[in-house]
C-alpha cells in the first residue's frame, strides 16, 4: 500500500502521464515504477480520460496519484470519486490554504468532503460503509512546495496531520524568486535542501518533481535528500525515442 510505504519513509520513484491515450497509461503502469503521476493541472485531459487512465494503471497493480488543478473543489470531488491512491495539490502557499484543501478530501467530522463515490467503490460492488471508514486514512495527500511563500510558511503548514508528503516543484519555485527556469542555481538548490532538512527534522516526507530525467539531473535532485523522486513524462519518452530512432535510421540506412 502506497500510504504505508510513505509512512515507512521508503524511497519511491515515478513518472508523469499527461497524454490522453489510455494505452500510454497502461504502458507506464507496466514499466515497474512505484507510482504513476497523472497530471490534470497542465494537461488537457477530461475527467473521462482520467477515469480510463486510472483503470488502466490500476490494472497493472501500480498505485496512481493525480495532480489536481490549482484550488479546484469540483475537480477534487470528481477525482476522489473516481478512486485514486493519492492526490497532489499544487501551488499551496500557506497553512490556511493547505487546511482548506485537505479538508475537502476528508469525510465529516474531520473535513468537508461530499459523499458520492462511484468507481471508488466499484459502483456498489464494494462495501460502501467500509469505504467510508477507510477513505480518510487510505488516500495519500500531498501538497507542492513551489512558491517562496510556502517555504516561509512551512512551519505552520506542517501542523496539518493529514498531509502525507511535501513535493517540491523547482520550476515554479524558482519563478517565485524571479529566477524562472534557473532551477540548478545555488540559491534554489540551497532553499530546497534546507527545507527538506527542516521537513526531516519534523519527521515529514519530502519529494521532488523533476522536469528532466537525464542521469545528471536525477543525481542532482536525489542528492538533496528527498525520499520521493518523479521524473520524465510520456511525451518526453515518445519525443526522445522517436528522435533517437530517426537518427539511427539515418546513420545506418540512409548514410551507408
Amino acid at each position: 500500500m502506497l500510504k504505508n510505504r510513505i509512512k515507512n519513509k521508503e524511497k519511491l520513484i515515478g513518472m508523469y502521464v499527461q497524454l490522453s491515450d489510455i494505452s500510454i497509461a497502461r504502458i507506464a503502469g507496466l514499466a515497474g515504477y512505484d507510482f504513476i503521476w497523472v497530471d490534470t493541472e497542465h494537461s488537457y485531459m477530461s475527467f473521462e480520460t482520467v477515469l480510463k487512465h486510472i483503470i488502466a494503471i490500476k490494472s497493472t497493480g501500480t498505485p496512481v496519484i493525480v495532480r489536481l488543478p490549482q484550488d479546484d473543489l469540483t475537480s477534487t470531488k470528481k477525482i476522489l470519486e473516481i478512486g485514486v491512491d493519492g492526490v497532489i495539490f499544487p501551488m499551496v502557499k500557506n497553512a490556511q490554504e493547505a487546511n482548506r484543501l485537505i479538508a475537502n478530501t476528508l469525510y465529516p467530522p474531520y473535513g468537508s468532503r461530499g459523499f458520492g463515490p462511484m468507481n471508488a467503490v466499484d459502483y456498489g460492488f464494494k462495501n460502501t460503509a467500509e469505504y467510508i471508514k477507510s477513505a480518510n486514512n487510505g488516500i495519500c495527500r500531498f501538497i507542492q512546495i513551489e512558491h517562496k511563500d510556502a517555504v516561509e510558511n512551512i512551519g505552520e503548514i506542517i501542523k496539518n496531520p493529514y498531509i502525507d508528503g511535501y513535493i517540491f516543484g523547482p520550476n515554479d519555485l524558482s519563478g517565485s524568486y524571479n529566477m524562472l527556469g534557473d532551477v540548478f542555481s545555488d540559491k534554489i538548490t540551497d532553499i530546497i535542501k534546507k527545507t527538506i532538512e527542516y521537513l526531516h527534522e519534523n519527521d515529514k516526507y519530502a519529494g521532488i518533481a523533476s522536469g528532466g530525467y537525464s542521469e545528471e539531473v536525477l543525481r542532482h535532485w536525489s542528492s538533496l535528500g528527498a525520499e520521493m523522486l518523479s521524473a520524465g513524462a510520456d511525451f518526453d519518452f515518445l519525443r526522445d525515442g522517436a528522435l533517437k530512432n530517426r537518427i539511427n535510421l539515418e546513420n545506418i540506412h540512409k548514410n551507408c
